[in-house]
């Protein structure tokens, strides 16, 4: 089972959104990055996954939900009515593939940023890494273990 990373701006889709239909998964669509969509082509079903909240006045690690559904074509891009409509991509070559999530928990209290930053065993994580914009990222065992550490929660698998 592999661990992930999804940075969301809770206005759009935050934890809270997962909890309030806990069994009721949610398409995570709209993204638009190849590298990102790449990463979310590597989902499976039972990935665990960690929702940050960004763009937002209190950033950070607020949750966990799991992949119920692995990469799939995003319905979106089709949908000349949704903001993420893509006219270069088709039926039989689509460009862009979401995942269906539903909740697992909410963190106790949200792990900001700035403590993230401070934690030696995620110096390699590309979340804490100046510049680094991507929505979707791997998360290894031993960063998720430290991640949930430091509410004090156990392991996460």
């Amino acid at each position: 089972m592999a661990k992930w990373l999804m940075k969301t701006e809770p206005d759009e889709c935050s934890i809270d959104d997962f909890a309030a239909a806990p069994d009721k998964p949610i398409v995570w669509e709209g993204v638009r990055n190849y590298q990102a969509r790449n990463f979310m082509r590597q989902m499976a079903e039972g990935d665990e996954v960690f929702i940050y909240h960004s763009s937002c006045k209190h950033i950070g690690v607020a949750g966990i939900v799991k992949v119920t559904r692995g990469a799939y074509p995003d319905p979106s891009q089709f949908n000349t009515q949704s903001i993420y409509f893509d006219s270069k991509s088709s039926l039989n070559q689509p460009r862009w593939d979401t995942v269906d999530l539903v909740f697992v928990s909410k963190l106790p209290r949200l792990i900001p940023l700035d403590e993230l930053k401070l934690m030696p065993e995620l110096c390699d994580m590309a979340l804490v890494k100046k510049g680094n914009r991507l929505s979707v990222m791997p998360v290894s065992q031993s960063q998720a273990d430290a991640i949930i550490r430091k509410l004090g929660a156990g392991r996460t698998d």
